[in-house]
């Protein structure tokens, strides 16, 4: 339909019969430069009006944004730092951090008085910032690969964190990185894992990670537990919860805490 009128439009411009032919010859042969202005205006509103977030683009933007937000159990353990503390107490002096991001979670928590922290990145940190670069220096932050055993004593540290890293593991090695974490925690290990059909991980990170994340159900979780002789830690369990329910505190991430091996 748009291709006949335009073809009428043509034939009057041609004919003379258009009012405004004359004009429109005049100023396609006089003013290029009025033309090219006006293509460039229109590109400029249109690239304010895409990500705006009022248009097409924008609600892309939006749900992209959304999904990466949702599927990040790290930045959850930030706002669950101050829960942690209040359950843990004293073993929140000795902290291990495993999983991406580490270097945001270890720079908070070296802002806690009477604590110190380490952390452990799964994936190569090439684009690591000057904050980051500074924390693996001075050795407070490696990048290893959990599959293997951690080159930590056993009760290294007295709380091992883990967020983001195990999602990605098949059986397989979770049969050997997961008793592995709790054998170098002391007091015990906390697990911010995602919920299933939630989270998402993001496309430019698959091939980072080497396949998608595999979002499994707390039931999953707990037989898993029972079945590789990992025992739930209740005490630490009741004592978040409580704390947890205090600060009004509800995680988007599934929660769970183990006892170390003994």
């Amino acid at each position: 339909m748009s291709r006949r009128q335009v073809s009428s439009t043509r034939r009057l411009v041609d004919s003379g019969s258009f009012p405004f032919s004359g004009a429109l010859h005049s100023k396609s042969r006089s003013s290029p430069v009025l033309s090219v202005a006006l293509v460039l205006l229109g590109a400029f509103l249109l690239f304010v009006y895409a990500f705006s977030g009022s248009g097409v683009f924008g609600g892309a933007r939006e749900t992209v944004t959304r999904v990466e937000g949702d599927f990040s159990c790290t930045s959850e353990v930030h706002g669950a730092l101050p829960i942690l503390k209040k359950a843990y107490g004293d073993s929140m002096h000795r902290v291990l951090h495993v999983g991406p991001d580490t270097c945001s979670v270890v720079s908070a928590l070296l802002k806690e008085e009477e604590t110190e922290a380490w952390g452990v990145e799964p994936y190569d940190i090439e684009d690591a910032d000057a904050r980051c670069s500074s924390l693996v220096h001075k050795g407070l932050v490696r990048v290893a690969d959990i599959k293997f055993p951690l080159p930590y004593r056993a009760k290294s540290f007295s709380l091992v964190i883990v967020s983001d890293a195990l999602d990605y593991l098949s059986p397989k090695y979770l049969n050997k990185t997961l008793p592995d974490l709790a054998r170098v925690a002391a007091d015990g290990v906390v697990i911010f894992a995602g919920y299933p059909g939630k989270q998402r991980a993001k496309i430019s990170e698959l091939s980072k990670f080497g396949r998608p994340a595999k979002m499994r159900s707390s039931s999953w979780w707990v037989r898993y537990f029972v079945q590789t002789n990992l025992e739930e830690n209740e005490t630490g369990i009741k004592k978040f919860e409580q704390a947890a329910a205090k600060k009004s505190y509800q995680p988007s991430c599934q929660v769970f805490h183990l006892k170390p091996l003994t």
